[in-house]
């Protein structure tokens, strides 16, 4: 159903949609309108649960035990409060169960900023957990009934990431699925194993170091082979709703013949496909590669770069290293034998605007030789 509603609201509907069992939330900007809005699906007594718990930290450690005892679990959150998570969420993976956490990705502190950039959710891409990165609202509300069927078909718990204020308080016309839509691509869970008095088991047990680093790898393996079913829902969504991006992993704009490519995360994938509308028209040959699926890293991506020169633009940085996104499509283009001349740039962090025009001058730089840099510093 198409309406004229903001990004937090269609969110919470569409979570109220896919059924959860247990909700529990510590409201932090920006995603504080999903929190709230889902505490009043509750009072209206149209989702089963909701609790507000007294921090972020106790958010996480609650739907691990709901997880744990075989009900469908969800939170939101986003930066100083995904990091208070931090614990928990690497314990969420290693248990090996199915959530979903809604990010609205916020900076990080110090200085405080409550704005806009990918600094939260990047700081946990080693935790074990799946993570898809939209560009608009639209790909939000069609992402989360995927993130769930995909967490409970592999057990591992899923993250989705839709940029702080450019879309969580962006109003516009969004078509939101409806129930009867998402209950038949989305079954409820069984779940394989559960906490059962009856059936008593042990999750999350202290390990040897004969027996640790065997559960790390079997969890490293299920993280890349989840690939498989990122691309799948994807397929099977599209045939409910008539809607795809890319193939799940990562999505391709004028790519077959790009001289000059733009590759990046998020919301700005929006600005980077009027900025590469834009140079076709005037006659450059322009493309765009939007990373989705941040974990599993869709290392074959870089396939398509061979010849061809690209920006890899991100909303994050290591410090004292160069940029994640760039360094690890570095590392895939060399183990791939790709030949590409791959631009650094990092930009947007708390909030900063990055245009149409800056991206045509980010491919400008990069069309005339490599380029690492901040941004606008």
């Amino acid at each position: 159903m198409k309406k004229t509603i903001e990004g937090s609201f269609a969110v919470a509907e569409v979570v109220r949609d896919c059924s959860p069992d247990v909700v529990a939330c510590f409201p932090i900007t920006p995603s504080t309108h999903i929190a709230e809005e889902l505490d009043k699906m509750y009072a209206n007594g149209e989702i089963k649960s909701y609790t507000a718990v007294e921090s972020e930290f106790s958010a996480i450690s609650m739907i691990v035990g709901a997880s744990a005892a075989g009900a469908r679990a969800f939170t939101t959150t986003d930066s100083q409060g995904l990091a208070l998570m931090h614990e928990v969420i690497f314990a969420a993976s290693g248990m090996r169960l199915p959530m979903v956490i809604v990010n609205a990705n916020r900076s990080l502190s110090a200085p405080l900023s409550i704005w806009n950039d990918h600094q939260d959710s990047v700081s946990e891409r080693d935790s074990g957990w799946i993570q898809l990165y939209c560009k608009n609202n639209q790909e939000v509300v069609d992402t989360v009934p995927q993130a769930f069927k995909i967490s409970e078909d592999t057990n591992i718990p899923v993250m989705v990431c839709m940029d702080g204020f450019y879309l969580t308080h962006l109003v516009e016309q969004i078509d939101v699925p409806q129930r009867d839509m998402i209950s038949g691509y989305l079954p409820p869970r069984k779940a394989l194993y559960k906490l059962d008095p009856e059936n008593p088991i042990t999750m999350g047990m202290y390990a040897l170091p004969a027996t640790y680093q065997g559960f790390r790898i079997d969890l490293h393996e299920d993280v890349i082979a989840s690939a498989k079913n990122i691309k799948e829902e994807m397929e099977a969504w599209a045939k409910v709703s008539g809607r795809s991006y890319g193939n799940g992993l990562w999505e391709e704009i004028g790519l077959s013949d790009a001289e000059v490519v733009f590759i990046g995360m998020g919301s700005v994938m929006e600005n980077a496909e009027l900025a590469i509308e834009k140079m076709r028209k005037d006659g450059k040959k322009a493309g765009i590669l939007r990373i989705r699926c941040y974990r599993p890293f869709p290392s074959e991506a870089v396939k398509a770069l061979a010849g061809k020169k690209a920006v890899v633009f991100e909303k994050a940085l290591s410090m004292g290293a160069d940029a994640p996104l760039y360094s690890e499509l570095c590392t895939c283009a060399k183990e791939a034998g790709v030949d590409c001349e791959l631009s650094s740039i990092i930009g947007g962090l708390g909030g900063k605007d990055v245009t149409v025009a800056d991206i045509e001058a980010m491919l400008s730089e990069a069309e005339a030789g490599v380029v690492k840099k901040v941004w606008g510093d």
